[in-house]
Order: structure tokens, then C-alpha cells, then sequence
């Protein structure tokens, strides 16, 4: 059974488990268990026993820790890596992707110097000045999703402790052998016991995270109805919170697209990760007379991805994340096919002793219907037609999430209108995963985030410091 770090001392509590699986074999590979509040109280007040002195230490200290946390990570890439794809699935190219660009946010949070400085102005009044400083917020938690074990842990914890502040994180329940990695290997860089500790469990870990009063702010990435679960449960109890949650992206085609430059970037979008995640392009939007050429070519290359254990070699597409994730999936499927779609690949025919589904494309899917507003979280791929671009970005807008939308096109013209006139966070033009690197905010719009301050960029530091100002006469 994995276990929790409180402090320095990995400790299994009594209780019930929950199994962690293989989910390209089906098999049970560890147990972790579902802690409570008191779990969770205790990874608190070991927390708190070291904001006491970790916040005082040195920044520059602090930043050579996160250096060296930096190499052992880059020492332990090909591992980590390898365990993502164990107790997650998706390929090892997609998990060699996923580590290394946690690592980017690890090494942005070593620019901390640089970022949190303050301000100053002199003489605001006669011989009166000025100062701005950041301070660190206290004791503060993560909660990232399944989907990416490594890589948003990353984008919590390094950022935060190096701003000064102690950590609570909470991994998912699904994969939370990624979470266990990381912390060991904090440990072996010389972090001091108590700033980072972790605490395994389900909904009463995050309900007794979201109401312990030590907590100051909660950071979390996951689905739509959990993100405003949490911004609303922590904003009650008073906590700063920043909560990613779901997404239903669209990649406009232009009739002056290059189909050789799109094909690939859109079925990476769709079916990379094998759909979990939410920078999936869910809904292609053939504008004019693109519409049969680019239907011809997705369907042509979707059904020459392979699907199967992500540790193989040639391996495009690996298993969804359990066996009722893959009921649901096939749900949407079946009802996009009830509301009029046309299943042009079909995957559901995918056999095999672990939790796989392959690639499916939905032709003929209208805004109206379910398959085309609801977040499927799997390797499907719905496709719309427009007459338009302006008609494309009302399909685009329809949808009460604003995570990411992409355009590809030949025109700068179009391509200002589309990122002037959709309602998303993040924009692309010519690439189908507009994932910003770690020096930019993660800023997904509506439905797709609930706070103020996004995860990683400067955001990211505002969101675990708060200001203080001086002013001054001598």
C-alpha cells in the first residue's frame, strides 16, 4: 500500500483501499488508501510546524534546493516517465512529453528572484516612500487530477514552497504513484521535513483540505462540476482558491488550410492521452468546402493508429484510465449515434484484457447535440460544418466552456477574427494543442476555470503570495 508523508515519516494508515491499476492489463498493481481528516490534520500541522522556519529561510537557499530538485528530476526522467505510463496508460512518448514539461515549471519556479521582487517610490509625498513586498500565504494544497500524474503536481508544489509556503498535496486516488515519486525525490534534493507532505484519499480528503482552517489556498485541476465544488466550498471557508476544470475544445478549418500541417496536429489533439485531457480538440469545424477533404483525410489517418499497451513500440493510442471510464465513454458514442451522428470510425470493436477503446470519429454532429457540448474525456472526435468563420465561432461559443480553440488557416485575417472573436483561453493557430510553456499562464475562460489567478506564470506566484505595503517617513 502506498503511503502518506506527514513531515519526514512515511506512514500507512489503517482504513479502507482503493486499487491502483494497470490499465492496460486490467491488473492490480497497489493499494492506497483513503485517508480522512485526521490524515489530513496531521499532514497540516507538520505544515505548520515548518512555515515557521521555511518561510524565513533565505529565498536564494530556497531557490538552490529547488535547483537541485530540478536535477534529481532530470537524473529520474526515463522513470518517471515509465511510471506514468504503468498506472496511467498513455503512451511512453506522451509520458516522456508530460515529464518534461512539469520539469519546465520546475524550472521556472528557480526564476523565483526575478519574480518575486516588489516595488518601490520614493518621495509619493514630501520625504515619504513607498515599498511593495510579497509574502508567503502559510500552508497551502494542491489537488491535481489522474490525467497527468507528474506534470501537475509540478505545477503546484515547486512554485509554492518556493515562494515560501508549506505543502499539502493530495494526489488523485487513481494514479497517485507519480505524487509518491516526486515527494521521495524532494526529500533526497534536502527540502526540510514539512514543507512538502502528502495525504492520499477521495472526497473526504478534499473536504477536510477545503475546511481545516491552517489551509490558505487551494489549487486544483480536474473536471467541471468538481472545480466549482471546490471554488465554492474553499472561497466559504475563506481559502484563495484557483480551479481548473473541464473543456470542450474546437479546431476551425479554414478552406486555405494546409491539410498536411493539420491532419496530424488534430489527431494528436483528439486522440493523444487517448482523450484525457482537457486540451483535447473535441469538435473539428470544417468551414465552406473544406468539409469532404478533411473528412476523407481524418478518417484515413484515424484508422491507422494503432492502439494498445503505451510501453510498446508504435503505439499511438493507449487505454482509458478504468473500465467504467470506458462504459461512459462508449455511452456518448451510442448517443451520438441515437441524435443522428454517423460513426465513421468506430472503436468500440477495441478488444484486449485491459481498459481500451479506439479512436472514434462522429461525422455529421450538430451544436445541438450532446456529444457536441458535453466534455467526453476519451479518443473521440466529433465533426461540424460550418458556411463561415463567424458561423464557426458561434459553434465554438455555444458551448459553456472556454479552455482552448484553434484555427487552422493561410490567412492572418481569419486567424486575428478567430482569436479576437472566440471565447477561449487559450488560442492556437496552426497547432492542435495550444498548451502554453511554463512562463505563461494555463488561463482557461467560463466554465473551464473558477478563481482569478491561473495555474503557473506569474500568475502563479500572485496566486501563493500576498502583498504588503510600506509606507514610510524617516
Amino acid at each position: 500500500m502506498v503511503k502518506n508523508l506527514i513531515g519526514a515519516e512515511w506512514r500507512a494508515p489503517s482504513g479502507p483501499v482503493l486499487p491502483v491499476y494497470n490499465p492496460a492489463t486490467g491488473e492490480v498493481i497497489e493499494e492506497v488508501p483513503l485517508s480522512g481528516g485526521e490524515e489530513v490534520d496531521q499532514a497540516v500541522q507538520a505544515a505548520v510546524r515548518a512555515f515557521q522556519s521555511w518561510s524565513r529561510t533565505p529565498l536564494m537557499e530556497r531557490v538552490q534546493l529547488m535547483f537541485r530538485y530540478k536535477e534529481l528530476l532530470e537524473e529520474h526522467f526515463e522513470e518517471l516517465a515509465h511510471l506514468v505510463t504503468l498506472h496511467h496508460g498513455k503512451t511512453l512518448e506522451e509520458a516522456r512529453g508530460e515529464v518534461r514539461r512539469g520539469i519546465e515549471v520546475v524550472d521556472f519556479a528557480c526564476s523565483a528572484p526575478s519574480l518575486l521582487q516588489g516595488r518601490t517610490l520614493r518621495e509619493v509625498n514630501r520625504g515619504v516612500d513607498q515599498n511593495l513586498f510579497h509574502y508567503p500565504l502559510g500552508v497551502v494544497a494542491g489537488i491535481p487530477p489522474f490525467n497527468f500524474p507528474v506534470m501537475i503536481p509540478l505545477w503546484m508544489f515547486p512554485i509554492a514552497v518556493v515562494a515560501g509556503n508549506t505543502f499539502v498535496l493530495k494526489p488523485s486516488e487513481r494514479t497517485p504513484l507519480g505524487a509518491v515519486r516526486l515527494a521521495e525525490l524532494f526529500l533526497e534534493a534536502g527540502f526540510p521535513e514539512g514543507v512538502l507532505n502528502l495525504v492520499h484519499g477521495a472526497k473526504e480528503a478534499v473536504d477536510a483540505l477545503l475546511g481545516h482552517p491552517e489551509v490558505r489556498a487551494v489549487q486544483f485541476v480536474g473536471s467541471e462540476p468538481v472545480a466549482r465544488y471546490i471554488y465554492q466550498e474553499a472561497a466559504r471557508n475563506g481559502k484563495r482558491v484557483s480551479a481548473a476544470g473541464g473543456a470542450k475544445n474546437h479546431l476551425v478549418v479554414m478552406p486555405d488550410a494546409d491539410l498536411d500541417l493539420a491532419l496530424p496536429a488534430i489527431l494528436n489533439s483528439a486522440f493523444g492521452n487517448a482523450g484525457e485531457r482537457c486540451l483535447a480538440g473535441s469538435v473539428a469545424v470544417a468551414v465552406g468546402e473544406v468539409g469532404p477533404r478533411l473528412l476523407e483525410r481524418v478518417v484515413e489517418g484515424t484508422r491507422r493508429l494503432r492502439v494498445g499497451p503505451g510501453w510498446e513500440a508504435g503505439v499511438d493510442v493507449g487505454p482509458l484510465i478504468r473500465e467504467e471510464h470506458r462504459r461512459r465513454v462508449v455511452g456518448y458514442i451510442q448517443q451520438g449515434i441515437e441524435e443522428g451522428a454517423e460513426a465513421v470510425v468506430d472503436g468500440r470493436g477495441v478488444e484486449g484484457p485491459g481498459f481500451f477503446l479506439g479512436p472514434t470519429v462522429l461525422d455529421r454532429v450538430s451544436p445541438k447535440m450532446v456529444v457536441a457540448r458535453e466534455e467526453i474525456f476519451g479518443p473521440v472526435l466529433s465533426v461540424s460544418y460550418a458556411h463561415t468563420l463567424e458561423e464557426a465561432i458561434a459553434q465554438a461559443n455555444r458551448v459553456k466552456y472556454g479552455n482552448m480553440a484553434t484555427i487552422f488557416t493561410s490567412s492572418g485575417r481569419a486567424a486575428r477574427a478567430f482569436r479576437e472573436g472566440v471565447e477561449a483561453g487559450m488560442v492556437g493557430v496552426n497547432l492542435g494543442v495550444a498548451q502554453p510553456f511554463a512562463f505563461y499562464p494555463f488561463s482557461g475562460w467560463r466554465a473551464s476555470f473558477f478563481g482569478d489567478l491561473h495555474p503557473h506564470g506569474p500568475d502563479a506566484f500572485l496566486f501563493y503570495t500576498r502583498r504588503k505595503v510600506v509606507v514610510e517617513r524617516w
